[in-house]
């Protein structure tokens, strides 16, 4: 299959070749497309057939469930069974934009897209080129990030085309997204709302709508010491990893600078090329050849945008190991730390 890369402006895409993607996911075709936080692997939501697609493409588990998008509040209602009126007022605040809900599903929705649940992930994305593909192919796009499962997810059309290539019918290159971390997911099929993956829109943003929410136990550093998992079936499997072995060092910044320090002599001293992330206020103090500046820790926001990028960027440089400082900072931080202890399979240790 020949992939096509085709480039639009996000202030006016073009109508024409808008058209022709959703033309192809209305055939059973898988279409990559910008959202604002990042580039997803859309097919049609209603089609099994289109689904399974995603999965093989990505080779992603079929027990983890697709997100649907939505560019109209009309369409929420024949997939959703039940949305309660808290839904409704953080719809109003923040659809469009980085948030999915999960609502009791329709039979509407295949089972192949739910990922085997009685329920219906949904969401909204807070970009042109994405609210005019879901319109053109019919209203409903299952999207999972465009990504080969696993690895760190894109943030420009050319991380998407190095994971596809071939295994899809057509990109939409709309540059690099302005987020750069997934939605937050929010369980609304229990009394009280959860946190079954935290993003841009914290905890605080969504108790200033909601009240009382819950953080999902198994995603807290108590419930992973019991040993429960994630409700969200996406969360329990290693995720966002880089080729190299990524280990966090946490801690007061000094002790931390000297352990990642101390790590890298021992590593080049064995031959193998190190790399770090760090923030701008400690980057410098860094002895490895690679160290790759995240953003200041004053805007974690930059932080969140360029995390997958510079994964993948230590892919490129070909390293053998990787050392992060870890980001408990006060927005972000649950979103940034839940990313990165993903992708270094929980390896953190104590400065």
């Amino acid at each position: 299959m020949k992939t096509e890369f085709i480039k639009l402006d996000p202030a006016c895409p073009d109508e024409t070749m808008v058209r022709r993607a959703g033309e192809i996911l209305k055939a059973g075709g898988l279409v990559a497309f910008p959202t604002e936080t990042v580039y997803g692997l859309g097919g049609d939501a209603l089609n099994p057939e289109a689904s399974r697609k995603i999965y093989a493409a990505k080779g992603r588990p079929s027990d983890n469930p697709l997100i649907v998008h939505i560019a109209d509040m009309d369409h929420l209602y024949p997939i959703a069974r039940r949305v309660p009126e808290s839904a409704l007022r953080l719809a109003e605040v923040w659809w469009p934009g980085p948030l999915t809900m999960i609502f009791e599903k329709t039979d509407l929705v295949p089972y192949e897209t739910s990922g085997g649940l009685d329920t219906v992930a949904v969401r909204m994305p807070n970009n042109s080129i994405a609210l005019a593909l879901i319109a053109a192919s019919g209203g409903y796009i299952a999207a999972p990030s465009a990504n080969t499962s696993g690895r760190p997810s894109p943030t420009t059309a050319e991380h998407v085309l190095g994971d596809l290539d071939g295994k899809i019918e057509m990109i939409l290159d709309g540059g690099s997204v302005r987020i750069g971390l997934e939605s937050t997911i929010v369980d609304f099929t229990e009394e009280v709302p959860v946190i079954l993956r935290p993003g841009y829109v914290n905890r605080d943003k969504l108790e200033a709508v909601l009240g009382e929410v819950r953080m999902d136990p198994g995603l807290t550093d108590e419930g992973a010491t019991a040993g429960l998992r994630p409700k969200a079936p996406g969360m329990r499997y290693r995720h966002y990893a880089p080729r190299a072995a990524l280990t966090i060092v946490e801690g007061e910044e000094d002790r931390v600078v000297a352990k990642i320090n101390a790590l890298v002599r021992e590593d080049e001293a064995r031959g193998l090329k190190c790399g770090v992330i760090a923030p701008t206020e400690s980057a410098g103090r860094y002895e490895a050849r690679d160290v790759k500046n995240i953003g200041s820790l004053a805007n974690d926001k930059e932080i969140a945008s360029h995390l997958f990028r510079v994964l993948r960027e230590f892919d490129d440089d070909g390293v053998d190991r990787i050392y992060s400082e870890a980001f408990n900072t006060p927005r972000m931080g649950d979103a940034i730390m839940n990313r990165l202890l993903k992708a270094a399979g929980h390896q953190i240790i104590e400065a």
